[in-house]
């Protein structure tokens, strides 16, 4: 019996279970990456913002996701504060260290502190510093305004190949979003 066990087991143990959800969730938000931190010998996505999975795993990984950027659309507030703050000097220069002695910096660290325990969340959810500065340099400004609803499960009409497991998209609002032509119909007299 599975009394009050939320979840899907998704044929997997435990650990395995939150492995795979890491995982999906890492590649959802690295199909962010932009053009120039790609190796040469890396695959780029095909449409960033988007990944295609089986439906239950996309159920299932919806609310990691959701909590990832969530966590990083309230860091945004804080990263802006705390740049406001920041020096333009060179590390270990003159004028840098004078930055650093004053209240100034004092001021900047109390700023930037709950946006770097953030920061640290967002690693320990999903294991991956690339992940985190991916999450806080561009999904978190592009969804700063939005309260929820960030992603998107669609199912795909055709099942997988092999064997035949619902497939679906999860995907991003806002990326690759249909627009609606407005019809203007003229006055009938």
């Amino acid at each position: 019996m599975r009394h009050r066990k939320s979840g899907r087991k998704l044929g997997r143990n435990p650990n395995h279970q939150r492995a795979l959800l890491k995982s999906l969730a890492c590649s959802l938000f690295l199909t962010e990456k932009p053009e120039e931190l790609y190796a040469d010998s890396d695959p780029r996505p095909k449409k960033p913002g988007r990944i295609v999975t089986t439906l239950p795993k996309a159920k299932e990984v919806r609310p990691l996701v959701e909590k990832c950027v969530t966590i990083a659309r309230k860091a945004q507030k804080h990263i802006r504060e705390a740049e406001s703050l920041k020096t333009n000097a060179a590390r270990g220069t003159d004028q840098w260290r004078q930055w650093r002695n004053s209240e100034k910096w004092q001021l900047w660290n109390k700023a930037i502190a709950p946006a770097v325990a953030m920061r640290r969340r967002i690693i320990q959810l999903t294991g991956s510093k690339d992940v985190a500065t991916v999450l806080l340099d561009i999904i978190g400004p592009r969804f700063e305004y939005r309260n929820g609803g960030y992603t998107r499960i669609l199912k795909l009409a055709t099942p997988r190949l092999g064997d035949a497991g619902a497939r679906a998209i999860l995907e991003f609002v806002g990326q690759n979003d249909r627009q609606k032509e407005k019809v203007v119909s003229l006055p009938t007299e």
